[in-house]
């Protein structure tokens, strides 16, 4: 197993936090964290980064690569099997941003050992009690991975964008989708999982989002219908407010999804935003995306960032309210809104200088723990609330800070590769192994990465027969 490397903690720094401590009262640290130049927010990163790994178990030998200590119950833990797949997200955007490429291995061993035996992340440990966004979650870290051009797994195992492929098709199949409220995902997938009868905004969020980012990256139309079938629907079940875009959780099949719970997460609200993007790129700036993207941030930025900064509307006024899944959500909204402003610049003016504000709250909280620079989850107040007080300081918290401090180097990114400019090789047949599709797609070639309009000529013609499963009708 990979060891976790040396701590990334500048000598300077531990001189001046020693110097500023000494002053200062019991519980009244100052952050070591420096965002002044992209010098100080990468070395910022690296101690963040080193400070999470502490979290994982999976690199130590006996233990599972890919997850956070969790259910079920021989692996304890508050985290459950998704955050592992949003973790690894959350390494492959530091080494995108930072260049440090010190967990990659550990990255590439978490994401791979977690594919299941249909390379589609539905492990058998995981599958009894899988979610359509538990899945959607590794998928869109798969996803992220071919788009930033993070380094390809060995050439025996599945690629990046075929498991981003494999998790969409297996979800775009009809065994997942029926009539009950005139379609949409179920939250869960086996049908005796409690959850089943809900069909909920993040598992058709993460399908609607990987839809938009596949049809960018292969320009396959099959993809962007997907998409935006599922947009639409979300629009015309409710879950979509018509007149502020407040994005709420989900209904009950069994009362057509009417009884909406109107509870907003910031995750939901973000992913829907960051999908909308790219679903603007890939219309070359249709007006409709082009609406949905800028009522979606005007929500965002309305209900979620109080004086800018990032806040947790169901639980973050009341102390201990919240769990696990919600004290990581602040590090996808961050993650997910700076990409937003690569894929739809005209957002750049709007969205960056919140981000900024939201993180230079974010580092003045983490002065907790024995090191005096672990991160709690209450960026607004500006200070570390001791885990006897509230238990929120964990994984969840230091991936947010994290998130935030590497997402302030977006601007000198390129943007999102594609199948022009990308490493990683698609699989149309991804998924059939645990869904039984008979006839593959034909195989991309050299040759049709030549240009855009010949490669989706090529894509299109090849996949009238075979994806006929993917049609529109549920």
């Amino acid at each position: 197993m990979a060891t976790t490397p040396a701590l990334k903690c500048p000598s300077r720094w531990l001189t001046a936090l020693l110097a500023t401590t000494s002053c200062l009262l019991p519980g009244a640290r100052a952050t070591v964290y420096k965002l002044g130049t992209k010098a100080e927010i990468k070395e910022s990163a690296a101690t963040l980064a080193y400070d999470l790994m502490l979290y994982y178990k999976g690199n130590q030998s006996g233990e599972i690569p890919g997850i956070l200590p969790g259910p079920p119950t021989e692996h304890k833990g508050d985290y459950y099997w998704w955050e592992g797949g949003a973790m690894m997200g959350t390494y492959v955007d530091y080494w995108f941003l930072t260049g440090d490429e010190s967990y990659n291995k550990v990255v590439t061993e978490g994401m791979i050992h977690q594919v299941g035996p249909g390379e589609d992340y539905m492990p058998p440990n995981h599958t009894a009690s899988l979610g359509n966004d538990d899945q959607g979650f590794w998928g869109m870290s798969a996803m992220l991975a071919a788009e930033n051009k993070f380094p390809n797994p060995p050439e025996d195992q599945p690629q990046w964008l075929a498991l981003a492929q494999a998790v969409f098709h297996t979800q775009a199949a009809p065994e997942r989708h029926d009539n009950t409220c005139n379609g949409g995902l179920r939250w869960q997938v086996p049908p005796m999982n409690a959850g089943y009868n809900y069909k909920n905004t993040i598992a058709n969020g993460c399908f609607f989002d990987l839809g938009a980012r596949l049809a960018a990256y292969t320009f396959n139309q099959s993809y962007a219908d997907w998409a935006d079938k599922t947009f639409q629907w979300l629009w015309d079940v409710g879950y979509i407010d018509h007149k502020d875009w407040r994005v709420y959780d989900g209904g009950h099949v069994e009362h057509n999804c009417t009884d909406i719970n109107k509870a907003q997460f910031s995750y939901n609200a973000a992913l829907l935003l960051h999908g909308s993007a790219f679903m603007y790129n890939y219309t070359n700036g249709s007006e409709i995306w082009k609406t949905r993207v800028d009522k979606l941030w005007e929500g965002m930025h309305r209900d979620f960032f109080e004086d800018d900064i990032a806040y947790e509307i169901p639980c973050e006024g009341r102390k201990g309210a919240c769990t696990a899944d919600m004290l990581s959500f602040k590090g996808y909204v961050h993650r997910w809104l700076s990409v937003v402003t690569k894929v739809a610049p005209h957002t750049r003016d709007k969205i960056l200088p919140v981000l900024r504000t939201s993180t230079e709250a974010a580092v003045k909280q983490c002065t907790g723990g024995d090191t005096g620079r672990r991160c709690g989850f209450y960026w607004r107040e500006g200070v570390y609330v001791d885990p006897a007080v509230d238990k929120t300081s964990g994984a969840g918290e230091q991936m947010n800070v994290l998130a935030a401090v590497s997402s302030l180097l977006i601007d000198d990114a390129p943007p999102p590769a594609n199948n022009i400019t990308g490493l990683s090789k698609p699989n149309y047949n991804a998924g059939s192994r645990s869904r039984g599709v008979s006839e593959p797609l034909a195989p991309i070639t050299n040759g049709d990465r030549a240009g855009a309009a010949i490669l989706t000529i090529l894509i299109l013609g090849s996949a009238i027969g075979s994806w006929a499963w993917m049609s529109f009708g549920d």
